[in-house]
């Protein structure tokens, strides 16, 4: 392609995209267009034609032991396997142990709170927009790119896929979804039913991306939401496992690890029908430590997802690239989330952008074999728990990890705010003791000291900015309407949710008065009159609550009419997956129009009475912008 050509379109894709990724990427273009041909030649900024193309896979929640090549013995993972064999695998290479935290990292090079990132849930899994992320960087440089399936970073635009550097997007927002058959997705920011089990019809997509792409450099994202749970898998993987002996939960769980390896399966035939296996790097990793098959099989590790030690956080990567890795091998060194955008960046001879400063390095040299004298690193773990905890936390080195926790529920990711529960630091050998059994803090004081030092440094430096929810935005054209869900929500007693810590698709439930009350901290780009849509769930007996919507002077009210809401039938295996993952037949009811000036606003619904037992079951609020109409009949 024409050099002057390919700068002009960069131009216009970014004059396209919201401000802070225009300014990112206008500086990549301008870096570009004055690269000397030294610079060409060399490779620092190949042409298109031969810049390889990228598949990255991420699995959620499956962990290092859930895979035959590491010696699981109840799976089978041959796809997976014979991938990792034919490229470079990572024998030590660390991610968050929870799921958002992670793919922030892992797109941005930045640990996650430095992104705004440091919860899974309430928005706190929302990545800041003007983060810069691998889609950015490679869409600049002439990539077409896509993400297919679990978002978690952010469930309105500008923090959603399409605000944030990808071209196609098709899967969902949340951190998990509640059914895994015939469900409905979103493609760019409208609904999607499908058919098929959710695996399955991701694995299509991302085999169409890639067709309609093969004769353009392309990135495909692909972070299946499989095996987390709710635990849902079609009968030929779950009876396999059943068969074995083992729990519902247990045998949903490696059959949803053998459906993606059978998913895995059919991409690289697809790279090898259409030519394209040569020069496209193919990347497999997971997001955190293992859930339902740790107790069987953790590779001797200890700790699970949500756990700052070991198999919370040690995860498989690896990476087949065949025309520019040409030795397989293992890499023994410590490594980390952070450092794959500098790594692709780097394989795929695009420039830096420029943006925040990055955390991670390029793995490069060890891809490639040349690392003798690779530095020694230090790497850091956070459990997001709220504002205030600084713990759990992990440093890990070559030979030490230094732990520690706050113990509970969820590895103490349901500790309270300002918990003062954290034990002392523990303190392991992870060559002579990688079991995690013997605690040396007593014996190597030392070490303890120093190690814990550098990781309360760098907690201050990584929360500097401070943590916050950020305000939903409202009244893009990109995404028009817009959904509040309830676990953005704030919100005053009696109100709780319904499951408990109020993960995605939960509701707000235990209305009984008018004491309490429902807000949203929302951010209006586009000043105007707004359509409201509830959406709910009413009893007929408790029919007839008069509630009251508010943002700033402006307010309407509306009675709310029965709406029984009954429970959908999902294909759960387990009884933990019945009780916690409810979908309902959600009442809907338009509220009218209100009228939203413009910038940072808190939109509240108010109960003004409560003649039955509770008000309502709370889903969400839909903002639509409303149309203002000539006298013709003709909008404006």
């Amino acid at each position: 392609m024409n050099p002057i050509l390919t700068v002009m379109n960069r131009f216009s894709v970014c004059l396209a995209s919201p401000l802070p990724q225009r300014i990112a990427a206008l500086v990549l273009v301008a870096v570009t267009a004055v690269v000397s041909p030294h610079s060409v030649k060399h490779g620092m900024c190949a042409g298109l034609s031969s810049r390889p193309n990228i598949l990255l896979i991420l699995t959620d929640d499956q962990g290092y032991g859930d895979l035959s090549l590491h010696g699981n013995p109840y799976l089978h993972t041959p796809h997976i396997d014979k991938l990792a064999q034919a490229g470079v695998q990572f024998e030590r290479f660390y991610v968050n142990s929870f799921c958002a935290p992670t793919r922030a990292a892992l797109l941005t090079g930045r640990y996650p709170l430095r992104c705004g990132v440091w919860g899974v849930t309430h928005s706190k899994e929302t990545m800041r927009s003007e983060e810069v992320t691998l889609a950015e960087a490679l869409g600049a440089a002439g990539y077409r790119t896509a993400c297919i399936g679990k978002w978690h970073n952010g469930e309105q635009y500008p923090y959603t896929p399409p605000g944030q550097g990808f071209d196609t997007f098709f899967g969902f927002h949340n951190g998990h979804i509640n059914n895994y058959f015939d469900t409905e997705l979103i493609r760019g920011s409208r609904p999607a039913p499908t058919r098929g089990y959710i695996t399955d019809v991701l694995t299509d997509e991302a085999i169409r991306f890639v067709q309609e792409n093969r004769d353009h450099p392309f990135f495909c994202y692909l972070p299946y939401n499989a095996p987390h749970s709710p635990y849902q898998i079609p009968d030929r993987y779950f009876d396999k496992f059943k068969a074995q002996g083992l729990t519902d939960a247990q045998a949903a769980f490696f059959g949803m690890c053998e459906n993606i390896d059978d998913n895995v399966g059919r991409l690289l035939a697809t790279l090898d029908e259409l030519g394209l296996s040569r020069d496209t790097i193919v990347v497999y990793l997971t997001d955190n430590g293992g859930t339902a098959g740790v107790k069987l099989y953790n590779a001797g590790m200890r700790g699970g997802k949500t756990s700052v030690h070991e198999g919370g956080c040690r995860v498989p990567l690896f990476v087949r690239w065949p025309r520019g890795l040409t030795q397989p091998h293992v890499v023994p060194q410590i490594t980390s989330h952070i450092d794959l955008y500098p790594t692709l960046l780097d394989l795929c001879g695009v420039a830096t952008p420029a943006g925040p400063p990055l955390d991670g390095i390029s793995l490069r040299p060890l891809l490639e074999g040349r690392a003798t004298d690779w530095p020694e690193r230090i790497l850091f773990t956070h459990n997001p728990i709220s504002q205030t905890n600084r713990y759990p936390g992990a440093v890990r080195t070559r030979q030490y990890r230094l732990v520690r926790e706050i113990r509970g529920a969820g590895g103490g990711s349901r500790a309270k705010e300002n918990d003062e529960g954290a034990t002392p630091w523990q303190l392991y050998d992870m060559q002579a003791d990688s079991g995690q059994r013997s605690n040396l803090a007593a014996e190597k004081p030392d070490e303890v000291a120093r190690l814990s030092r550098l990781y309360e440094q760098w907690i201050d430096d990584i929360s500097h900015d401070g943590l916050q929810r950020f305000p939903i935005p409202v009244g893009y054209p990109q995404e028009d309407p817009v959904a509040l869900h309830a676990p953005q929500a704030y919100f005053s007693d009696p109100l709780r949710f319904f499951a408990g810590p109020g993960f995605a698709h939960d509701w707000l439930t235990g209305w009984t008065d008018t004491t309490g009350k429902i807000w949203f901290e929302i951010d209006v780009v586009k000043a105007g009159p707004y359509g409201l849509e509830l959406c709910y769930a009413c009893p007929k007996q408790a029919a007839g609550a008069k509630i009251r919507v508010r943002a700033g002077e402006a307010s309407l009210d509306a009675t709310v009419p029965a709406a029984e809401a009954p429970r959908a039938p999902l294909a759960h295996r387990d009884e933990v997956g019945r009780e916690r993952y409810a979908n309902r037949a959600w009442g809907s009811l338009a509220l009218g129009r209100l009228n939203l000036p413009a910038g940072k606003n808190t939109l509240s619904i108010l109960a003004l009475s409560c003649p039955g037992e509770q008000v309502m079951d709370f889903k969400g609020l839909v903002l639509r912008a409303a149309v203002e109409r000539k006298s013709d009949g003709h909008p404006n």
